[in-house]
């Protein structure tokens, strides 16, 4: 076997691959012998049909078939010879051989780049610290009193942060358009969710009120056909109500499932939930941050198949979370080039990512595996289950194995760079996330 390389653009490379006459002629003989063995016409006994006639009628499939296997055979083979890693599938074109019976065929492929890893030293990076104070935990209590309020009819004037209950109808040119009505609307007061004009036309408004409303809808409006056009709107105010937040007593911690119903309980519940999710955003936001100075260090050249293949891995998956969203088929193309420069950005992570767990030999730590499982499982009922599930599954554990490299390939940076902390408050964390 004879192998060339010719260099391509970029990561592009032409493998040139000759092979002699007489290992083709042998695995065609040796084909052409499997045929003759099992093939059956009319006026031969199986297996007596002369070679020349199985020749005649079968040597243009077994040349196919032949050259096919060939490739297969010797591709990978050549390509390690000369030291490259294809990445993606290669395509190829035959061609003429060096020898006259032989077969000539040419791989065209990216090949993996190589990746090295800049010193570090230098580099900077602010890392966000923070921590859960009691002001945080009153101030989270009080959100999940808000999330149960309790809506009481009231016979008064609305004000701002009442619910009024309408029925209203909207026209423009005097005849009613589509959308423009509803039953039984509830709308909060003060909240902006109508155009302008609609929620101050209804302050000071009573249960039982009628009142004509003149509106505009802004230029910008979504609905293209009301955009700009002035309307009417005849409303009915059908109650109003006022919110009310519940005491926190026994029965509110309880149905929050603190079960022995005291406010201390309740603190130190929300307090180990808000400590919880507060680690996991510092160490989600340092990551971060950490990559990107990685990619800013390290400029990587990138093979197109790579991101091509997590272009196609993003959209699957994204069309499968649209469907399970809505219940089947979402109806939805989404174009690959959607995905590109994110795909890029895991791939180039991915390729550092790599040479760094090879490079500093970083292995999974059972300690860590199984701390890192044990935070996966401690929000749900019944933890143990999911420790298990994720000990046992091996599609599972593997990707917390991942997880706990990437958090092993982050703390070796931390060892290599400055590091300024970035004191942050629990509720700059939290908008942060939002």
């Amino acid at each position: 076997m004879q192998v060339a390389v010719e260099s391509g653009e970029g990561l592009e490379r032409r493998l040139l691959v000759d092979l002699p006459a007489d290992l083709v002629t042998a695995a065609m003989d040796k084909k052409l012998k499997d045929i003759a063995r099992n093939v059956r016409l009319d006026g031969f006994r199986p297996g007596k049909v002369p070679m020349r006639t199985v020749r005649q009628r079968y040597g243009d499939q077994v040349r196919r078939e032949t050259y096919s296997a060939l490739i297969q055979e010797t591709l990978y083979e050549a390509a390690s010879q000369e030291q490259l890693m294809p990445a993606g599938e290669p395509k190829i074109e035959l061609r003429d051989a060096a020898e006259e019976g032989g077969f000539g065929y040419t791989a065209i492929f990216e090949v993996m780049p190589k990746v090295e890893i800049a010193d570090l030293a230098g580099q900077k990076i602010d890392r966000p610290i923070a921590e859960v104070g009691d002001g945080d935990i009153d101030a989270m209590i009080e959100k999940l009193r808000k999330q149960r309020t309790v809506w009481d009819d009231v016979q008064r004037a609305a004000q701002d942060g009442d619910t009024l209950h309408l029925d209203f109808t909207g026209y423009i040119d005097g005849e009613a358009f589509d959308g423009g009505s509803g039953e039984n609307v509830p709308l909060i007061l003060g909240s902006g969710s109508m155009i302008e004009g609609f929620e101050a036309g209804l302050e000071g408004a009573n249960g039982g009120d009628s009142r004509t409303l003149e509106v505009k809808f802004p230029e910008d409006y979504g609905a293209k056909h009301l955009a700009g056009k002035e309307a009417t709107f005849e409303v009915k105010v059908l109650r109003v109500t006022e919110p009310r937040l519940p005491d926190v007593d026994e029965e509110f911690v309880k149905a929050l499932g603190v079960e022995d119903g005291t406010l201390e309980g309740l603190r130190e519940n929300v307090a180990k939930n808000m400590r919880h999710e507060l680690k996991r955003k510092l160490q989600s936001q340092t990551k971060e941050r950490v990559m990107e100075m990685l990619l800013t260090a390290n400029p990587v050249e990138i093979p197109k198949a790579l991101v091509t293949q997590e272009c196609e891995r993003m959209r699957t998956q994204m069309l499968q979370e649209l469907q399970q969203q809505q219940g089947g088929s979402s109806g939805v193309d989404l174009p690959v080039t959607l995905f590109e420069e994110e795909a890029g950005r895991r791939v180039r992570l991915g390729l550092l990512v790599a040479e760094i767990i090879d490079r500093e030999k970083l292995e999974v730590q059972e300690d860590r595996l199984r701390e890192t499982i044990a935070e996966f499982a401690d929000s749900y009922e019944n933890p143990q289950e999911v420790v298990n599930y994720y000990l046992q599954d091996a599609t599972a554990r593997k990707s917390v194995e991942n997880l706990v490299l990437e958090n092993a390939v982050v703390e070796w940076v931390l060892g290599q760079i400055e590091i300024n902390d970035e004191s942050k408050s629990f509720a700059e964390m939290m908008e942060n996330k939002a």
